[in-house]
Parts: structure tokens; C-alpha cells; sequence
């Protein structure tokens, strides 16, 4: 997959594209969807299909105090979008003057006197220019002026847990994972939701009580709730090497604060691995794939009630991950 990062080198090396354009953040079943969309388009057409975003989030740029967490660092929805078959990714900065255009001019500047397309397609939600004033209606009136199409694709829908049927975004994956519905947040992305950082030490907490773990530093991403989960573990040299892994160990996380041992502990991200022992040491980096809730966090009487529940925990995390997979 080709990065383009700035507008003077798009050039006309796409020109002609098939482009659909989006945050993407989660990659998740309705952006699957909508570039799978795009994908058959570029085919028929015998063109590349090319995806165009700004890093990072453009409220996140605009309204500091309400930008929504990331559920997909840069380096993993590239990972992302090239698997779904993108063959062009323009990865634009989020700067005010670009994010302030109005829609005529972000149609002038980016699709007419840069990209070109052909066709553009987009979900029936899009929005774009200041104040997210621009629509699908307004993208099909000026690709009528301009020489290329619009190509809807609707909302994805998925049936939760509970029985409800949902359309699929990231505002409900954020609140599925800061609510500890992993399993849920898995069925809006298609995939576990999957943490990726920094191996750093631990206090040695967990090998006193026999279940050592890999520490992970807090990575700037959407942190599920505080709890104990199951997944899997990827292990490797740097992000690359974490992302393109096909390993999966299996393994039982804790995210919380420690209380069994006193209340100044930050939020510790542990996961102790059940079956295999790797090389990792601190300064590698691991990602965590989360598949299901196992409980809350508790504050024990001591030590030993902790690492009595600790192994139920590992025992019933082992049941959950041989029926389940990760991608």
C-alpha cells in the first residue's frame, strides 16, 4: 500500500481513483463495508482504490476538550486498510486551514485540482468542510459539476448481546469498551479490540503471587474498562513486528490499580500468559487482543484470597480461548 502524506505529492499518480474518505478510527465493520464498496467499484473500473484521512483526529484539532479517545494508532489502521485492499492511503495533516474549508472548497482543494477521482463512495452518515456542513447530497450535487460520481453505501447493523440491534461506529465501540463490553466492541470491529505498546517492568506483583506478567505502558488508545479479561498476546521487536505477528498466546489480563495493596498504584495493564513462555523483556513491545470479560476488580483481604481468584480466573480465561480465535 502506497502513503502519500502531503497534497503536493499526489501529483496524478492516482488519478482516476475510486476514493472513499474517513477517519476510519477502528477500522470496524462499517468502514469494512464501505472500502469493500469501494474495492468492487475500483475493479470494475480497472483503477486503485484509494483511501484519504487526517491524522490525527480532526476534533481532537478543532475542540482539544472533546476529541474521543483513538481505538486505532496510525500504525495499526495503516496495518488495517492494507489488509482491506487499499492501495493508495493519503494521510493528510489535521491543520485548522484544512479542517475550516468550507465543502466547496474542500471539494475544490483535495478532490478537483488534486485527486481526481472517479468515483467517490462514502456511507450515508458522511459528513465533511467546516462544521461538517457538507453532505452526501452536497458531494453527488458537486461531483455532477465535476466530473466524478457518488456511491452510497447504508449504515452497518449488528445485534449486541442483549439482543439490540445497533448501527456499527466508533462512538459505540468507545462506549462498548469503556462500559467492559469487549465482546461486544469485537462484534461492531469484526476483530478483538487489540492494544499495542511498550513493555515496561512491573512491581513484581504478580510473580510473588505466582502469575507473572508482561506490563504494558499506557498507550495513547481507548483503554477498556477497568477488569479482568481474556485474549491474546503478540509479542515482537517494535509496533511492526507486534502487528504483522501471527502468533497468539493465549493469556488473562488485569487493568486497575492494584487496591488489594494500597491506593497510590497508576493503572497497571498486566497480562499473564498461560501457555507459553517468550522473550519479553522489557523495551519490546506487545499487543493485547481482548476477546471477553471475565469480571470487575476487587479488593481483597490478602494475598493469598488474590491469588486463589486469580487462578479461577486463568482457568476459566483458558475455556474461553480454546473456542475463541483472533485475527
Amino acid at each position: 500500500m502506497k502513503i502519500i502524506e502531503t497534497i503536493s505529492r499526489l501529483g496524478s499518480a492516482i488519478k482516476g481513483c475510486v476514493l472513499t474518505i474517513g477517519n476510519f478510527d477502528g477500522v470496524h465493520l462499517g468502514h469494512r463495508e464501505i472500502i469493500a464498496a469501494t474495492r468492487r467499484v475500483a475493479e470494475e473500473k480497472g483503477t486503485e482504490l484509494a483511501a484519504m484521512t487526517f491524522e490525527p483526529h480532526p476534533v481532537a484539532v478543532l475542540y482539544p476538550e472533546r476529541a474521543p479517545g483513538v481505538l486505532t494508532p496510525l500504525e495499526l489502521k495503516r496495518h488495517l486498510l492494507a489488509k482491506c485492499g487499499v492501495d493508495c492511503l493519503i494521510v493528510l495533516p489535521g491543520e485548522p486551514e484544512l479542517l475550516n474549508l468550507s465543502p466547496e472548497d474542500f471539494v475544490k482543494r483535495f478532490l478537483i485540482e488534486n485527486i481526481q477521482p472517479s468515483v467517490v463512495v462514502e456511507g450515508s452518515d458522511f459528513n465533511f468542510g467546516a462544521a461538517r456542513a457538507g453532505s452526501v447530497e452536497t458531494l453527488r450535487e458537486f461531483g455532477g459539476r465535476n466530473g466524478f460520481s457518488v456511491s452510497v453505501v447504508e449504515p452497518k447493523m449488528i445485534k449486541l448481546s442483549t439482543g439490540q440491534s445497533v448501527r456499527v461506529s466508533s462512538t459505540m465501540i468507545r462506549y462498548m469498551l469503556e462500559s467492559g463490553h469487549v465482546a461486544d466492541a469485537a462484534a461492531g470491529l469484526g476483530r478483538p479490540y487489540r492494544l499495542a505498546g511498550r513493555i515496561i517492568p512491573g512491581r513484581g506483583i504478580g510473580r510473588k503471587l505466582g502469575f507473572p506478567t508482561l506490563n504494558m505502558h499506557k498507550p495513547e488508545q481507548v483503554i477498556p474498562a477497568e477488569g479482568v479479561y481474556a485474549g491474546f498476546v503478540r509479542v515482537g521487536g517494535c509496533v511492526e513486528d507486534v502487528l504483522g505477528s501471527d502468533q497468539t498466546i493465549p493469556a488473562a489480563y488485569s487493568i486497575g490499580q492494584a487496591r488489594t495493596y494500597g491506593d497510590d498504584f497508576p493503572l497497571l495493564i498486566e497480562a499473564h500468559l498461560l501457555d507459553e513462555n517468550v522473550d519479553a523483556a522489557p523495551g519490546k513491545f506487545m499487543a493485547m487482543d481482548f476477546v471477553q470479560r471475565i469480571r470487575s476488580q476487587h479488593k481483597f483481604k490478602t494475598p493469598e484470597e488474590l491469588s486463589k481468584q486469580i487462578a479461577k480466573d486463568c482457568r476459566y480465561a483458558k475455556k474461553v480461548l480454546a473456542t475463541d480465535f483472533t485475527d
